[in-house]
């Protein structure tokens, strides 16, 4: 199987969003260096996603912002760069036709946020035909409200609701530990 580790939106907009946690980061960089590592010693591409929205002025996911790069830890070669404006990386960016060009049949998602882009993706990558991996703990998500109950979630409970989701549907769901070995 050929294989591609997509790192989506894993960028320094987020460091300028309301939202921003610092308590998930270090076992989320460990894993994502893991697997980028892993993949480049198996010679499988790994292939770097950016949002970015010149539609909204003063949003940190503007590129004007200066703030759509990739977040300092990634201090690695990527095979490939798209740019993304919606919650999936293959809508209008040419990421499904560079794939298939590559003979790649499975893509591996890890990044930021867990049940927005990086969940769209997975869905969106199996209704076009690819095996996915979902890595849910190389992805990265916040605690969230549901505004009309006002219930809080976490972070986890997302996580965990995102792989209720994709499991047997549109992704095999991982860890990373159980992934690289």
């Amino acid at each position: 199987m050929n294989k591609a580790l997509l790192v989506i939106d894993t960028q320094d907009s987020f460091y300028h969003t309301p939202y921003w946690s610092v308590r998930d980061i270090p076992d989320f960089q460990h894993n994502l260096t893991q697997l980028i590592g892993a993949f480049q010693r198996n010679q499988w591409k790994v292939v770097k996603i950016l949002h970015s929205r010149e539609d909204v002025a003063d949003s940190p996911f503007n590129p004007a912002s200066g703030f759509v790069k990739p977040m300092a830890f990634l201090d690695t070669q990527f095979d490939k760069t798209f740019y993304k404006s919606v919650h999936n990386a293959f809508t209008d960016t040419g990421l499904a036709t560079w794939l298939k060009r590559a003979k790649i049949d499975c893509v591996v998602i890890s990044g930021i946020r867990t049940e927005q882009c990086c969940e769209t993706t997975a869905r969106i990558a199996s209704d076009l035909g690819f095996d996915v991996e979902f890595v849910t703990d190389a992805t990265l998500t916040f605690d969230m409200q549901h505004h009309p109950s006002g219930k809080h979630f976490s972070a986890q409970a997302i996580k965990t609701r995102t792989e209720l989701v994709l499991a047997e549907r549109f992704a095999t769901v991982h860890r990373t530990r159980d992934y690289l070995a």
